[in-house]
């Protein structure tokens, strides 16, 4: 005879690894096509982050967590294929790989330990502390390993490199999160509706 409770058990997981597969495809996809990057004036804002943020959100931190690890991973490949200017410090884990795990984590924190009847600034205050660990974290990183190829690569001098690459994270991580809010509250919002019906 089956144990419910083992039955229960498998359908979560089964869920979680739908959810994870499902956006962690939308990460690759929103990778390879460039519709992962919104430009902006002065700016190139990412929005690849946001399928973590969702995941963590509905599915928990570890299903989060799974997802930030496939979105770093897949950083790192794309780092390696098509090189840029920067390539050397994404091809490092560090950079590309532990701060989109922490998004999961950070994000699924903030909305669980956040107090209050309103769902949408919940969800909304999660986004912005996930986006926030993917823009800060990633540059952070970079920062700490390598400041002085930095700013070899930027044709700066290496005393502005702290300067210039928080500079890029306010210029870049506030639209970010901005536009992680927008798309992220409605799509969690039903996404819930959805599992309560």
């Amino acid at each position: 005879m089956i144990n419910n409770n083992s039955i229960k058990l498998r359908r979560i997981k089964t869920s979680e690894l739908t959810t994870i597969g499902m956006l962690s495809a939308i990460c690759v996809v929103l990778g390879l096509t460039g519709y992962g990057f919104i430009p902006l004036p002065g700016a190139k804002a990412t929005i690849m982050h946001i399928p973590v943020i969702i995941g963590s959100i509905v599915g928990g931190p570890m299903v989060g967590m799974t997802i930030g690890l496939i979105f770093g991973v897949f950083s790192i490949m794309q780092n390696i294929t098509t090189p840029n200017i920067l390539s050397f410090a994404f091809i490092n884990p560090l950079v590309s790989v532990l701060p989109r795990i922490l998004i999961g984590f950070t994000s699924y924190y903030v909305y669980k330990l956040s107090f209050g009847k309103h769902e949408s600034l919940r969800i909304g205050l999660a986004t912005i502390v996930g986006s926030i660990t993917n823009t800060f974290g990633v540059l952070t990183m970079i920062y700490i390993l390598y400041a002085a190829k930095f700013a070899v690569s930027k044709g700066i001098d290496p005393s502005i490199a702290a300067k210039t690459i928080y500079g890029i994270a306010i210029i870049n991580g506030v639209p970010e999160a901005i536009i992680a809010t927008i798309i992220t509250i409605p799509v969690v919002l039903a996404i819930k509706k959805i599992r309560k019906q």
